[in-house]
């Protein structure tokens, strides 16, 4: 049955609510939308039903397939209470008065401003726009909190510390180990980098975010989107899990302290799910801490409630971690060195912030607020914002890439999911003070949906990824840049190419990560669960195929990590 007899009158109207709601809005290109609109753990959550009297019935049944698919396709734009992120609120102070009709053609055929049209992609049918537009009607419900009683049950020592080598008990280079997140398995290989072998697959949480490194460079933690850390002890004669525990029902952020004298003694974790930061014992993963982040924007003043944590580091000028929270747009100093004494400092920068990192003097922290359009410059020694800086659309500079200019001196490098624009900013007040924390250089680069751009101190070359963009070429290669000679635009590495996969999966390449000595350069060409993948290694030297790693057990390979340069902050 169609919608509207007169398909003249359908896509007339389909038109008319489009601009409605989107008149407000920037367009929202489709490398941005692949990337917010990912499933959120919290589907398989339960949760208590929430009936507003003027929306439309529902029976129990209807309303927990419609939660289930808000939260697999839903969540990620317009947030887990529907207050919105990068996409419009979807309350029903706002949704009653438009109507069921109104929001059915606005689910199925989307908006310029980005909304995905669901119903005549395929991704929904009839039947199921029509159940979201009843749902959003509805009164969000409300996931389940975690505080430290449902923690402290997740929490496990599987190894206690006083049972563990007392020295390094293998003979792999360690500082030359790679973590690797297998996204779909729910694990991380550990890779040699020297012999390109697999060391472990470890068992972690759900589609691993990140991996950091203790300051020591003994421990390796990894945080799973479903809120599970994992701790590994590097120096046991198969590197393996020796803690783990659940911090959230959501989350994507971990760090360990990094300040002289407080090395290894504390790690943290920050959640989407409650939101909130953990900070734990760095040997154990024992919860000593929670913070809750819900508060008021830094823009409107506003009260936000679930303002997520996007990322967290450690700083080395004072015993802090910077936890920066994406919907209110603050940047958090949170002082360990007393935790029954807390003491957190406010740091008001730009909203959505997302990822980030320092600068090569590691002074400064440089954070994505990704739908702000900017980069926040936070000075740590200091604790104050140095300036926020305008970019392109969207940045998404995982950690960023600092290299020395030739004519700017030293500078941050981020790419962007909504163009493809690679901004330059400088970071030396002192020796090139008229740069400093400005946009210095615009490169172009070959397209939007870059997640990572890279190099290292003994490389000349800066390399930016696409993995969200559209095109398959784009998609499957890399764009390489020679530091000292810029203007000449870039070189394309067909990485998917190189990798000789047998099958027609998407070969997505994604983050340029480089060994220890800064010679090689590592991607993972990322497929379908059910499809190969591999891992391809460049010489930086001579941007030529280096090797080749495939594996069936390397199964949705995305995020990779050097131990060295994670330990160290080297990016």
């Amino acid at each position: 049955m169609k919608m509207f007899r007169s398909a003249v009158t359908l896509v007339a109207l389909a038109s008319l609510v489009a601009t409605g709601i989107a008149q407000d809005k920037k367009t929202v290109t489709q490398p941005e939308m692949n990337y917010q609109a990912g499933a959120s753990t919290l589907a398989s959550e339960p949760m208590v039903q929430s009936l507003n009297p003027k929306a439309p019935p529902m029976t129990q049944a209807e309303f927990e397939q419609a939660r289930k698919i808000y939260f697999e396709r839903c969540a990620g734009c317009h947030g887990v209470l529907r207050k919105g992120a990068t996409g419009k609120p979807l309350t029903p102070d706002l949704t009653v008065g438009k109507g069921t009709d109104y929001l059915k053609i606005f689910i199925a055929y989307g908006s310029p401003a980005g909304m995905p049209n669901w119903q005549t992609s395929g991704e929904m049918s009839e039947k199921e726009v029509d159940l979201m537009a009843r749902y959003i009607q509805h009164d969000p419900p409300q996931p389940p909190e975690w505080g430290m009683e449902d923690m402290k049950k997740t929490w496990k020592v599987l190894i206690p510390p006083a049972q563990r080598p007392t020295k390094k008990m293998n003979s792999y280079n360690i500082d030359n180990i790679f973590s690797t997140t297998l996204r779909d398995t729910g694990e991380v290989a550990l890779i040699d980098g020297d012999s390109k072998q697999i060391i472990n697959i470890v068992k972690t949480g759900y589609a691993v975010h990140i991996s950091r490194m203790s300051a020591s460079g003994r421990y390796l933690f990894v945080i799973g989107r479903d809120g599970k850390i994992n701790m590994i002890d590097m120096w046991m004669e198969k590197p393996d899990n020796v803690a783990e525990l659940r911090i959230g029902l959501e989350a994507r952020s971990v760090d360990t302290s990094k300040y002289k004298g407080y090395e290894d003694k504390y790690a943290i974790a920050g959640a989407y799910w409650p939101p909130q930061y953990v900070i734990m014992k760095g040997d154990t993963l024992e919860p000593l801490k929670i913070m809750g982040t819900r508060g008021m924007t830094v823009d409107k003043q506003e009260y936000h409630p679930e303002p997520r944590v996007a990322s967290i580091v450690a700083s080395h000028f004072k015993p802090e971690f910077v936890v920066n929270v994406k919907e209110t747009g603050k940047t958090l100093l949170v002082d360990y060195s007393n935790i029954d004494a807390l003491k957190v400092t406010e740091i008001g920068t730009a909203r959505f912030l997302h990822d980030g990192g320092l600068d090569a003097s590691k002074r400064y922290f440089m954070v994505a607020a990704n739908n702000s359009n900017k980069i926040a410059a936070v000075d740590l020694k200091e604790g104050k914002l140095t300036q926020l800086v305008d970019v392109g659309k969207i940045p998404h500079p995982g950690r960023g890439a600092n290299f020395v200019h030739p004519k700017y001196g030293p500078v941050w490098a981020t790419g962007h999911l909504g163009d493809e624009s690679i901004s330059l900013i400088g970071t030396d007040p002192v020796k090139n003070k008229q740069h400093a924390f400005k946009q210095v250089e615009v490169l172009k680069g070959q397209g939007g949906g870059a997640l990572f751009i890279k190099t290292h101190p003994k490389s000349q070359h800066l390399y930016s990824d696409t993995p969200l963009n559209p095109d398959a070429k784009v998609s499957q290669s890399v764009a390489v840049f020679d530091i000292k000679n810029l203007s000449k635009g870039y070189t394309v590495l067909p990485i998917a190419e190189w990798a000789g996969l047998k099958d027609d999966g998407a070969k997505r390449v994604v983050q340029p990560e480089y060994n220890k000595a800064g010679d090689e350069v590592w991607f993972a060409v990322w497929s379908a669960k059910n499809k190969e993948s591999a891992l391809v290694v460049v010489d930086d030297k001579t941007l030529k195929l280096k090797a080749v790693i495939k594996d069936p057990r390397l199964i949705t390979p995305t995020g990779h990590f050097n131990v060295y340069n994670t330990q160290h902050d080297v990016y």
